[in-house]
């Protein structure tokens, strides 16, 4: 496999995201809805940069870091570490969701059926296609 900035040099940027995203295999009847770069904060408070992939039944982030991602999350959460490293949530799961908007922070913060709190943090920039996002296909969540 040839190195990905050399692709990058080429022009072929669609190559080298593809090298960088994570791969994730689809469920039955499961499409994915958009991702975005953002910040998650973990239950015990934990900040790690990376990609968060939402589809029509799970939400799923893959942290941009050394540290893989079942160093930071318990596995008796029902946030769950994947084999390839990213983190799953199942939307059926999530049980409250709370915005905030602040001029600096935008952020969601799930409350799952087990208690934990998982933030997911867009910055200044709006979040609420994030939310509408994790909103798809939760039909108690309002």
């Amino acid at each position: 496999m040839q190195d990905p900035a050399v692709i990058l040099k080429q022009g072929a940027t669609k190559i080298f995201f593809n090298i960088i995203t994570m791969k994730i295999e689809l469920l039955t009847d499961e499409s994915t809805i958009d991702t975005w770069a953002i910040i998650y904060t973990t239950p015990d408070g934990g900040k790690y940069n990376g990609k968060l992939t939402i589809t029509t039944k799970r939400l799923l982030f893959d942290a941009k870091s050394d540290v893989p991602v079942k160093a930071f999350l318990p596995e008796t959460m029902l946030a769950k570490c994947k084999r390839d490293g990213y983190l799953e949530i199942n939307k059926s799961d999530i049980k409250d969701m709370l915005v905030e908007k602040s001029l600096l922070a935008k952020k969601a913060t799930l409350t799952l059926a087990d208690g934990s709190k998982h933030t997911f943090n867009y910055g200044v920039l709006n979040i609420d296609k994030v939310v509408e996002a994790i909103k798809v296909e939760l039909h108690d969540l309002v």
